[in-house]
């Protein structure tokens, strides 16, 4: 698997340079999420721009990065969608859970909101 990762304090970018996220690269993404996880990355944001395909263990791949950051900070498909992949998250009726955001930059923009907004209420409890 092939990919590209930018760690920052608050977040860290995966970006997929692959165009296939299939069955063969899927194990691979499961695990190096499970990593990052447990190295303490508290906002993930993954860059989808290149990834023209997705199946079903690709979107297990997914759903496995969105159940390890849902309850400790965002995890976020960002990059403007493949009609194939963007078909696929709708027909699985995952669109209404995944965050999904056109462009890196905007999602780093939403994930620092989120930061702030973590800390905010935080400090009121």
């Amino acid at each position: 698997m092939k990919y590209r990762i930018d760690k920052q304090e608050q977040y860290s970018v995966l970006a997929l340079d692959e165009e296939n996220l299939n069955s063969t690269i899927a194990p691979n993404l499961k695990s190096d999420f499970i990593f990052f996880n447990n190295e303490g990355v508290r906002n993930f944001i993954l860059d989808m721009s290149t990834v023209k395909f997705v199946d079903s263990s690709g979107l297990s791949a997914i759903l496995t990065g969105h159940r390890l950051w849902k309850d400790s900070g965002s995890f976020v498909l960002a990059g403007e969608l493949q009609p194939m992949v963007k078909k696929l998250i709708e027909i699985s009726r995952l669109e209404t859970i995944l965050i999904m955001i056109p462009t890196v930059s905007e999602a780093i923009d939403y994930v620092m909101m989120e930061e702030i907004e973590r800390e905010l209420t935080k400090n009121e409890e």
